[in-house]
């Protein structure tokens, strides 16, 4: 090897080298990113029911229920390209909201706080997201993300049923525990 192959060699070493410790630090395009779906006020809502479930639940779903309504609105529009780039992330934002919330009651079921009022609301608001979400017509700019946010909304219905269900026959048969907000082993 001469003395320029080797300079060459080691320029590519370097860069290389630069590459390797510069990329971990730059966020790549391909990564997910963490969808943020609520406003600052709305999450210092959430944050300020903290841990009162039903109130958690209640504030959920008046926020999904603002999301759907924007979504039917954009439905209502021009087609165009912006209007299919917002209704993709309306609907990806939406999906997270109902992903969110599902996830709540996994964890609140678990502690068996008294969530009947707000699955009420919960469980007569669903079929009018799921009725926005079936008559958007879908167009390839955005058709993924409401299938996404139609079968987010199915299970979220779904659960939301049935733990309804299972709370009210719960709460008939233990009366001295209605209105928790988690169960305590006595």
């Amino acid at each position: 090897m001469d003395a320029r192959e080797t300079d060459t060699m080691r320029s590519m070493q370097c860069f290389a080298a630069f590459l390797l410790c510069v990329l971990p630090l730059t966020p790549l395009s391909a990564q997910k990113q963490k969808r943020e779906p609520l406003t600052e006020a709305q999450m210092d809502q959430i944050a300020e029911a903290g841990i009162n479930p039903d109130a958690r639940i209640a504030l959920y779903t008046k926020f999904i229920g603002e999301h759907a309504d924007a979504i039917k609105a954009l439905g209502n529009r021009a087609h165009s390209d912006a209007r299919s780039r917002r209704l993709s992330d309306e609907l990806q934002n939406l999906t997270a909201l109902l992903d969110e919330l599902s996830d709540n009651l996994d964890t609140y079921s678990e502690r068996k706080a008294d969530l009947r009022k707000s699955l009420k609301a919960l469980t007569e608001a669903a079929p009018r997201w799921l009725q926005i979400l079936r008559a958007l017509a879908g167009e390839p700019g955005f058709d993924v993300a409401r299938k996404e946010a139609i079968e987010s909304c199915e299970d979220l219905s779904g659960d939301a049923a049935h733990l309804l269900t299972e709370q009210t026959a719960y709460f008939k048969e233990h009366k001295d525990e209605e209105g928790q907000d988690r169960w305590e082993p006595k």
